[in-house]
């Protein structure tokens, strides 16, 4: 127990000597650090390269950390991100013995007042004149100056859209001294790749890598090179967004226009439908004009559009010629004997299609139009039988007429019998024209509607070899665009 409370004791005094002697401690530093600021500063000047030797190269040490990409404008060509930039090098007259100071080894400056590389982004896009943020400096002992400093760049960036929405960008930004060559000021990479450990994830890109190269360029005005150090920012689009409200619904949509085929041609609606589902794809078209640059290549999403497109005005021809055919009446030339063979023997076999108004799924009409057919048949006997008849009876009456007459000769009395039976023989031959005229009249009318139901058959078959045709033209650039996407 007495040990215990010792130590308890030792150590309250030992909280309450820190206490007391911290402030101190803590006076003591900043009032070496402003001894060492004015000694150091007394004679300084931030105007040249600061080296004891002229011929000396000054290495500046460079590392990009990328946090945040602002916007990507594709139209325009720019790249906006958010990057913290730090900068090392040494500098040979901020240097100082740490023992005479308290061992005070850094102070934290403000920038402008030390000598700092004019390092700048070569690719730059922005349209104002942005000098670098002012912030503080962290000098050490032995001379190191440590500079970081956050900036918003816009970068100019070659936007390849050939593949959107399934499209990957790689975006440089190239970093080097502007007045200064190499001879002066030589950029040395920190790491081999851009630090992307505080990156936050973009909604719209995702980040493959940012690898840094140094490049050593001779440019033509001068005879000294000039190194500078590019970091390609590699960027893959999510495209769940263009999906779901750019492609999927363009999908869907294309699917309608083999659906006019197979839309009766007496609704009168096959033509609308086409224009309207063209109509619709052409609102997406301008869509996605707005968000690509004018450019030669056009976007996959935009090929696509573009073949639908055209599909669907083919159809919507080909549906203004088939409902031509459907509407032939008793005034057009019958079916040719190549398109009744190939359209209404095979094709109408292959297709399921039947005669207009027979369904395959109704027997039940089927057994209605085959007793239609069999009191047609006896309708047409009963018409040969009286014809027969009538006929027995019009020679009856030629006998009639040779005997009658022959008997005015014999005897040359007319009775009352003999002309009865004129009369009726000249009433049984008008009855037998009318009925010659009347039967002439349906044999012609059956005819011409057989034409016409013909003609509307072989639109059916078309309108149905077509049906398919595009529904299979429209699966496979359905399924090329999503084989781009994998």
């Amino acid at each position: 127990m007495k040990r215990n409370s010792l130590s308890s004791f030792s150590v309250s005094l030992w909280l309450l000597f820190t206490a007391v002697m911290l402030p101190d401690v803590e006076s003591a530093k900043g009032k070496y650090a402003h001894m060492l600021f004015n000694e150091l500063f007394e004679d300084y000047s931030n105007a040249l390269r600061p080296v004891e030797d002229t011929d000396k190269v000054l290495n500046v040490t460079l590392q990009i950390t990328l946090s945040q990409i602002k916007d990507m404008d594709e139209r325009n060509q720019i790249l906006s991100a958010y990057l913290w930039i730090r900068q090392s090098w040494y500098d040979a007259y901020l240097k100082w013995d740490k023992d005479k100071y308290d061992g005070l080894d850094s102070i934290r400056i403000p920038s402008n007042l030390v000598w700092r590389p004019d390092i700048v982004l070569y690719n730059k896009a922005d349209d104002d004149v942005s000098e670098p943020v002012n912030t503080n400096v962290v000098l050490r002992y032995d001379g190191k100056i440590t500079w970081d400093a956050p900036a918003i760049t816009k970068s100019s960036c070659v936007v390849d859209v050939s593949y959107f929405p399934f499209d990957s960008q790689q975006c440089n930004l190239t970093f080097g001294s502007w007045t200064y060559n190499g001879n002066q000021v030589d950029i040395i990479n920190s790491l081999d790749s851009g630090d992307l450990s505080d990156f936050v994830d973009d909604v719209e890109w995702e980040i493959h890598g940012m690898p840094a190269v140094k490049n050593v360029i001779t440019y033509g005005c001068c005879s000294e090179p000039y190194p500078d150090v590019t970091f390609t920012l590699i960027l893959k689009r999510k495209s769940s967004f263009y999906i779901f409200n750019l492609l999927l619904p363009c999908i869907l949509i294309s699917f309608l226009a083999p659906l006019g085929f197979y839309l009766p041609a007496d609704s009168g609606e096959k033509v609308s439908l086409g224009v309207t589902v063209l109509l619709a794809l052409t609102v997406f078209q301008l869509m996605v004009a707005e968000i690509m640059p004018p450019s030669e290549n056009v976007p996959l999403i935009g090929k696509y559009y573009i073949a639908t497109m055209t599909m669907i005005t083919a159809s919507t021809a080909l549906t203004i010629i088939i409902m031509n055919l459907h509407h032939c009446g008793s005034e057009a030339k019958p079916v040719p004997r190549w398109a009744r063979v190939v359209i209404l023997d095979y094709m109408s076999k292959i297709f399921f299609v039947y005669d207009v108004g027979e369904n395959c799924t109704s027997p039940k009409k089927r057994k209605e139009e085959e007793r239609k057919l069999e009191r047609d048949d006896g309708c047409q006997r009963r018409h040969k039988e009286v014809r027969s008849r009538l006929s027995d009876r019009n020679d009856d009456c030629d006998l009639k007429e040779k005997l009658n007459g022959n008997l005015n000769k014999s005897h040359g009395v007319h009775g009352e019998n003999v002309r009865e039976a004129v009369n009726c023989c000249s009433c049984y031959k008008m009855l037998i024209k009318n009925i010659e005229y009347i039967a002439n009249c349906v044999r012609d009318h059956k005819a011409n509607r057989a034409k016409g139901i013909e003609w509307k058959k072989v639109a059916k078959v078309m309108d149905r070899f077509f049906m398919w045709i595009f529904f299979i033209m429209v699966f496979f650039m359905s399924v090329l665009i999503i084989g781009k996407a994998a």
